[in-house]
C-alpha cells in the first residue's frame, strides 16, 4: 500500500468517526454530472465516461445505504439532454437503460421511475418500467431513477395531473383554481409520498440545480463538490455528509 492510499484511508476513516451520532439526510439527491469532461481528460469518448459513470452508482447506494439513508434520487437524464446529438444519445440511452436493469437485478433496491416516460422512445420507456416493477418488494433504499427529467416539466405535469382530476370530479376551472393549495400540487409530484431531499449533491464544479426537484429542494442544503462524477470516492461523499452535519437548518423558520 502507498502512502497516499494509507492517508487516503486514514482520512476517511477520522470522517467515519466525525459522523458517529451526527444527524445525517433521510433523502439525498445527486446530480451526476462530469460523465464527458472526465472522459475528455483520458482522451476517451463520451459514451466511455457515461458507462463508467454507471459503474459508479451502486457503490453510491452502498455508501448512502451504510449511512443509513432512506431515499436518493439520481438524475441520469435530463429533459435538456434529449435534445443531444442522437449519435450520442443513444448510446447514453443504453448505458442508461441498462445500469437500471442492473440496479432492479441487485435486489436490494427498490425503484421508482421519475420522470416523463412519454419523452422517451418506447423500447426505453418500457425497459426503465419493467426494471422498477420488479423491484416492489425490495427492502433497501429507494432509489428514484431520474429519467426524462426537469423541474419545470415535472411542475407541469402536477398541475395537469391536478386539473384533470378536478375534471374527474365535476368540478368547473374556477372551483379548480380556489380549491388549489400546496398539497394539491405535491400530491401530483412525481416524488408523491417520499420526503423532500434533504441534501442535493451535484459533481464537476458546477453551483446550479439545473431544475433538479424545483418544487421539492425549497428547504433543501446543497453541497457542490469539484470531482467529476466518474471520479467521485467515498471521501467526498462522507465530505458532503460532514457539511450537511455541521449546518444548521432552519427550514425557513
Amino acid at each position: 500500500m502507498g502512502l497516499r492510499s494509507l492517508l487516503y484511508g486514514l482520512y476517511e476513516r477520522q470522517l467515519g468517526a466525525e459522523l458517529r451520532g451526527a444527524t445525517l439526510p433521510r433523502h439525498i439527491g445527486v446530480i451526476l454530472d462530469g460523465n464527458r469532461r472526465w472522459a475528455k481528460t483520458i482522451g476517451a469518448p463520451a459514451a466511455h465516461g457515461h458507462q463508467k459513470g454507471a459503474d459508479k452508482i451502486t457503490e453510491v447506494l452502498e455508501w448512502s445505504q451504510e449511512a443509513g439513508v432512506e431515499v436518493v434520487t439520481l438524475w441520469l437524464l435530463s429533459t435538456d439532454n434529449l435534445d443531444r446529438d442522437p449519435k450520442e444519445l443513444e448510446p447514453l440511452l443504453e448505458i442508461i437503460c441498462s445500469a437500471v436493469e442492473n440496479l432492479a437485478s441487485d435486489g436490494r433496491w427498490r425503484l421508482r421511475h421519475v420522470g416523463d416516460a412519454s419523452l422517451l422512445p418506447a423500447a426505453s420507456a418500457k425497459r426503465i418500467a419493467a426494471a422498477v416493477e420488479r423491484t416492489a418488494d425490495a427492502t433497501g433504499v429507494h432509489v428514484n431513477v431520474a429519467v426524462g427529467y426537469g423541474g419545470r416539466h415535472e411542475i407541469t405535469d402536477a398541475v395537469r395531473s391536478y386539473l384533470r382530476e378536478c375534471d374527474e370530479e365535476g368540478l368547473t376551472l374556477a372551483d379548480a383554481a380556489d380549491r388549489l393549495k400546496v398539497d394539491h400540487i405535491e400530491g401530483h409530484l412525481y416524488t408523491k409520498g417520499q420526503p423532500d431531499p434533504d441534501l442535493v449533491i451535484r459533481t464537476s464544479g458546477e453551483q446550479r440545480l439545473s431544475g433538479f426537484l424545483m418544487w421539492q429542494s425549497a428547504h433543501t442544503e446543497f453541497y457542490f463538490c469539484e470531482v467529476y462524477w466518474p471520479a467521485f470516492r467515498r471521501v467526498d461523499f462522507l465530505r458532503a455528509l460532514r457539511d450537511y452535519a455541521l449546518r444548521e437548518r432552519r427550514l425557513g423558520k
